[in-house]
This record gives C-alpha cells, sequence and structure tokens, in this order.
C-alpha cells in the first residue's frame, strides 16, 4: 500500500504541536486530547511514517491542525511575514542599493559552490554529528578537507552511522561523477527559469504557476510538498503556506534564495523583497526571513565584495530585529567571532537550539550556516567544511555557505582543483530544461537575468 508522506494529518499534527510551542502558542489542551485518542508523536525524520491512522484519528487531527492554527501567537507582532510589516521592524533596512554588472566568472564559482557544498553534506544527511566525524575520522578526513569517502571505513561502523542510502552511491569521493540530481540545485534552477519568463518582476502567484507546470511533486518535501498540495486543492497564496503545513518555518525557502541574490548584485533590498515574494508560497515569519537574509548577503558578495562579515550584515539587516532568526544570527556570529575551536561553536549552538527545533527548521541551520562563514572568514574549503561537520541539514547549509564562499572567491579558479573537478562541469536535474547543463552556461543564464531591465 503506497504511504504518502508529509501530507496526512496524522503525521502532521506533531509537528504542529512542536511548532506551536516554538511559536509560543499553548497547545497543551489540543496536545492532551490528540494523547488520549492515541495520537503519535511527530517523527524526528521528516517523512518517516508516523502511524497508519484510523478515520477517526485523521479527522481528529484535521479538527486540531485548524484550532492550533487559531491559537494566538507570543511572537506575532515581532514576527510578521508581510513585507511592509517586516520592512518597519528592521531599523537598518538597506536604502537603494547601486546594482552592478556580476561577473560571470564569480557568478561560476558561486553555482559550482553551491554544487560543492551540496554534494559534501549529501551522504551524511540525517546522520548525528557524532556519526558524521566518526565517519570522516575513520576515513582520516576530519576535521574535513575533502569529499567522504567509504574507503577504510569498518563495516561495523556503517552499520552504525550508514551514508545516506539514496546519496551514496553519487556522493561518495569513489563515485562522484558530475553533479547528481538533487533539491538544494533544482529550487535554484527553477527560479532561474522563473526569471527568464517573469523577469524580476515576477509575482507569488507566477511562482505557483511555475511550480504546477514544471516542479515533480515527489520532488518536494515538507513545506513545498504541503504547498503543492494546497495549490491543487484550490488554495490560493499565500495561504499555500499556512494552512496545514508546520513546516512553514523550516529551511525549504533559504535553499531558493541564491538566484535572487545573484540577480541583484548590490541591492540587499531589492533581493530580499524577491526572496519573499517567492518565500511568501510556503513559509511564513522565520522560514521566510531566513531566505532573505540569504538573498541579502549573496546579493552583497555578488558585487565583487571579499568581505564575509560585510554580507552577513547585510543579510542581518533585513531580518526583524525582535525576531528569533535575528536572535540566532547574532549569536551565532558573536560566538564564532570570539571562539577559536568551531567544534565549541557548534556545542553551543546545538545546546541552545537542538532540544527544540527540528533538524530541519530555518533557525538553527541559518544560524550555523552564519557561524561556519564568520568561522572561517569567508574562506570556501573551510566554509563548507565547517557547515557539513555542524550537522543538522548538511546539503543545505553546505549549498548556501558554499555559495556564499565561491562568490567571494571571485572565479571558478579560485575554487581547489579537488573540489571542483569531480563536478565535470555537468549537473543533474529535474528540472528538464537544465538537466545536464554545465556551470559555466548557468553562470551566463543567471548574468543575463541579472542585467535584464
Amino acid at each position: 500500500m503506497l504511504r504518502l508522506t508529509w501530507v496526512q494529518p496524522e503525521d502532521l499534527l506533531g509537528h504542529e504541536l512542536r511548532q506551536a510551542r516554538l511559536d509560543g502558542r499553548e497547545p497543551a489542551a489540543i496536545e492532551a486530547r490528540w494523547r488520549a485518542a492515541g495520537g503519535p508523536d511527530a517523527p524526528e525524520r521528516a517523512g518517516a511514517s508516523a502511524c497508519r491512522a484510523s478515520r477517526y484519528l485523521r479527522l481528529l487531527a484535521e479538527d486540531l491542525l485548524d484550532e492550533l492554527a487559531d491559537l494566538p501567537g507570543r511572537f506575532a507582532e515581532d514576527e510578521p511575514t508581510e513585507l511592509e510589516r517586516i520592512r518597519s521592524r528592521c531599523p537598518d533596512w538597506p536604502t537603494g542599493g547601486s546594482a552592478t554588472v556580476p561577473d560571470p566568472r564569480a557568478l561560476e564559482a558561486a553555482w559550482l559552490g553551491r554544487a560543492i557544498g551540496c554534494l559534501l553534506g549529501k551522504p551524511v544527511e540525517k546522520l548525528s554529528r557524532d556519526g558524521i566525524r566518526a565517519l570522516a575520522e575513520a576515513a582520516g578526513n576530519w576535521p574535513l578537507t575533502g569529499y567522504f569517502t567509504a574507503r577504510g571505513v569498518p563495516e561495523d561502523l556503517l552499520r552504525t552511522h550508514p551514508w545516506n542510502r539514496r546519496s551514496a552511491a553519487t556522493s561518495l569521493a569513489e563515485n562522484i561523477d558530475g553533479m547528481p540530481e538533487d533539491d538544494d540545485l533544482d529550487y535554484p534552477l527553477l527560479n532561474l527559469l522563473l526569471l527568464q519568463r517573469h523577469g524580476r518582476n515576477f509575482t507569488t502567484d507566477d511562482v505557483a504557476r511555475l511550480w504546477l507546470e514544471e516542479l515533480p511533486p515527489g520532488r518536494t518535501f515538507t513545506a513545498e510538498r504541503l504547498a503543492h498540495r494546497n495549490l491543487l486543492a484550490g488554495i490560493e497564496p499565500p495561504h499555500t503556506a499556512r494552512h496545514r503545513n508546520p513546516f512553514r518555518e523550516w529551511i525549504g525557502a533559504l535553499i531558493r534564495a541564491d538566484v535572487h541574490g545573484w540577480s541583484n548584485p548590490g541591492d540587499p533590498a531589492a533581493a530580499a523583497a524577491q526572496a519573499h515574494r517567492d518565500a511568501v508560497l510556503t513559509h511564513t515569519a522565520n522560514g521566510v526571513y531566513a531566505a532573505m537574509f540569504t538573498a541579502a548577503a549573496i546579493a552583497t558578495a555578488a558585487t565583487g565584495s571579499h568581505d564575509v562579515h560585510a554580507c552577513l550584515a547585510a543579510g542581518r539587516a533585513v531580518v526583524p530585529a525582535r525576531s528569533r532568526l535575528a536572535r540566532a544570527i547574532d549569536h551565532a556570529v558573536r560566538l564564532a567571532g570570539r571562539t577559536p575551536d568551531f567544534d565549541e561553536v557548534v556545542d553551543r549552538l546545538n545546546a541552545r537550539y537542538a532540544h527544540d527545533h527540528h533538524w530541519v527548521h530555518a533557525i538553527p541551520n541559518t544560524a550555523l550556516i552564519a557561524a561556519a562563514l564568520t568561522h572561517a572568514d569567508g574562506d570556501f574549503g573551510g566554509s563548507v567544511c565547517r557547515a557539513v561537520m555542524g550537522g543538522w541539514d548538511t546539503d543545505s547549509a553546505g549549498a548556501t555557505a558554499g555559495s556564499i564562499a565561491g562568490l567571494l572567491a571571485g572565479g571558478p579558479d579560485a575554487l581547489p582543483d579537488h573540489w571542483r573537478a569531480p563536478l565535470k562541469n555537468r549537473l543533474a536535474s529535474s528540472v528538464a530544461d537544465f538537466d545536464g547543463t554545465g556551470f559555466d552556461t548557468l553562470a551566463h543564464l543567471t548574468r543575463l537575468e541579472a542585467t535584464r531591465p
């Protein structure tokens, strides 16, 4: 029997209870009714099947999801989703940027950097930090300096900490043959297609229409899958992000944000606004801010800046000052700036965020990305390796850190050959128009969109 994941009400309810507590809502009475009926906890690994529900339990879950949505949240005033209200809560919101023409070599390094960081994190996605370290140490690759390998790793260790089953065949050092398909690259490709069709003044409805036409539902996950489902059910944006969607503050919008930065070099405010129109299809509040932060930081890096700290500051300027994400970024940057040992940085980030947040949530992952880039001072290898060594959503955090650090490097030749050569200037994708495209071609196409009136 086919078991659909990320859409069944009985699977979503546990995640929504967790998100309610993060939002400062009071779900105890609703949770008690769910437990009394035999409802399960949220599976720790998103997509795992929580239960095969009775019809009664499924109907109850639907009702309770709607009741949870009506509970008032303690952070609602400080964490709006509408753009004008976000701007009003950002005292340092960037004033009109001076757009520049992006360097195609830097854009190629950014695309490559995103792919390299993603590829580095793919085989250890979903593993604990201890598992990641044990596998790397067994291969003599800790601290990380290159792609993971199974060479020299004992079989008993692999039984305890198995590679990601979908990724090991294409992302271990001995198996890499070009960049394999991954949603962390598919979404930037989809957004490049969005700009080709609609330009930088696209609407959220344009994003929704493109998804229905070009994005295979089976290649969506968490918030994106629920938004896709909501569109097919006749629910319109931005309600697609809110209706029975407990993943609305997870990392999905962040991984779609790079093209919005690449296409607005020198104008972080425009990049953030563009990322916002994309993000609100699927996300709210901190999930949206994470995308805006990333786009604004990348827009600043795309000017030819080599100052990662200025780029992160530009990203932080578009995040509401009293939001949970702003506090997380500030904490991570301060911590990374004054702590020589990155293991200690990650230990302290875990102590603050790991208990309450799912490993795919935007808040801890954005904090880790900011910490990795700060601690490595924007160095390419140092940034991607720290982002992946930190755990959580390893391929997504590695991809975003790699995109920013690649831009800062200035060109593909600045990326060490042992990172770049295995990709063979070839990218596989489920976005059909781009399957097999080279990174140099993608850089050229991105530059065209950045310079289009």
